[in-house]
Parts: C-alpha cells; structure tokens; sequence
C-alpha cells in the first residue's frame, strides 16, 4: 500500500539503516576520516607556503579526494540499502570517473555563482541599504536552491546522470515538498552543527562526526527513495526503489 511520504517514517528508517549496516559505515568512515587528515597533514606541513601552483594544486587532490570519498559512501549506502534484494561485490561501491567528474561540475558551478555574487555586492553595489536587501534576498535564494538540488549528488550515484540532467531532477523531485525536504535539512544540519559547535569546547566531540556524518547522508539517501515513490505514487520500501 502506498504511504505518503513522512518526515519522522524517514529518519525511523535511516536509523534502523545506521544500525544494522553499523560496522560496515563506521570501518568506511573511518578510514575515509584518517585519508583526509593524513592529507591534511601533508598540505600543511609539506607545501611551501605562498607558493600558488602548489596551493591549487593541494586544494585540487583534496576536492577530488573528497569527491571520491562523498561518492563512494553513496554508493555504498545505497548498495547495503538494496543488499537485500540482491548480493554485492566490493567493484560496485566504487564511483565512476563519470560520477566524480559530475560531482566536481555541479560544485564548480554552484561556486562560479557565488562568487559572482560576492563580487557584484563588493565592487559594484555602492548604496549600503540596497547592498543589504540583495544579501538578504540572495541569503533567501540561496536557502531555496540547496532545498531544490539537495539531491543532485544522489542521482548522479543511483541514477547515473551527469551535472545538469541532475540537478533537473532534484527540482523535479522536490516539487511539492519543500516543507518536509526544508525539515528534513534542517535535522540534517543539526546533526552536523552540534558536534561542531560542541568541539569548540571540547575537541574530541568532533570525533562524533564519524557517526553524525554517515547518518545524515542516509537520511538524506532514504529521503530521495521515499520522495521517488511518493511521485510514482507506488510503494514506499526504500530498497525496492531502483
């Protein structure tokens, strides 16, 4: 029977997702978590400081180190999600180049944009008021597009669509729901806020990320299967949503 989609039905199911695949995230998060600071490390304490080519060259390897990584969770989540229909090898949780190179478009255009608008505010709007009134408005435009392509990244993995044909997708997913989709971001920010807010004071909080930040992204990747169904008007049991 078909439900309509449920806010608190989907984080239930994202939890009850957490804790039976449990050790098979953590072990990924984990070792995802040691690359990035290992790299971190070796950014810092290895590139000359000043020196440009080799700064854009560090910030390249880390973006698609961190590509791969976001990616590859995806994959991973959605293949423990639909394990129980079907047996998976190591291959298929890996990401495709395409996949990656997909990830980086939608992040470079995303940022081309805002730095667009940065610079219109700083160098060409000169009356203070009017200025304010486009960063309120662009504040407010920026909130409504994470809400409307939130989902890219989890059709360029399940899906197999490139940068522009995902994000047409988002938004269609998204019609109708912005309510639930904007709850939904707003748990999800939660999650990743608190911990960060709390290692501030305490910094081995911030090892909570490991477990808060695999968990949103299965709430996030429940939430696409369940709004997939709601538009087909079919069934909700997220594994069966291929």
């Amino acid at each position: 029977m078909y439900h309509p989609f449920s806010v608190a039905e989907t984080i239930k199911t994202a939890w009850d997702i957490f804790k039976k695949n449990f050790i098979t995230i953590i072990v990924y998060s984990v070792i995802v978590f040691l690359i990035l600071a290992a790299l971190a490390f070796i950014v810092e304490f290895f590139v000359p400081p000043g020196s440009y080519y080799m700064d854009m060259l560090a910030s390249f390897i880390l973006l698609f180190v961190q590509a791969y990584t976001t990616l590859g969770l995806y994959k991973l989540i959605f293949t423990l999600i639909d394990s129980d229909l079907y047996e998976f090898e190591f291959s298929q949780i890996v990401p495709k180049v395409k996949m990656i190179f997909s990830y980086l478009a939608v992040a470079f255009i995303f940022a081309t944009v805002f730095v667009t608008f940065k610079l219109l505010l700083e160098n060409f709007i000169t009356n203070e008021i009017l200025g304010e009134v486009l960063f309120i408005l662009g504040v407010i435009g920026g909130l409504y597009l994470i809400l409307r392509i939130m989902f890219f990244n989890t059709f360029i993995v399940d899906d197999d669509s490139g940068p522009i044909e995902s994000l047409k997708q988002s938004f269609q997913l998204t019609k109708g729901y912005l309510l639930k989709v904007l709850s939904i971001l707003g748990i999800i920010l939660l999650l990743i806020a608190v911990p960060a807010q709390l290692s501030q004071y305490f910094p081995p909080a911030s090892l909570f990320i490991i477990f808060s930040y695999p968990f949103v992204n299965i709430i996030l990747m429940v939430t696409y299967r369940k709004l997939v169904y709601s538009h087909q008007d079919v069934d909700d049991i997220v594994a069966e949503t291929l």
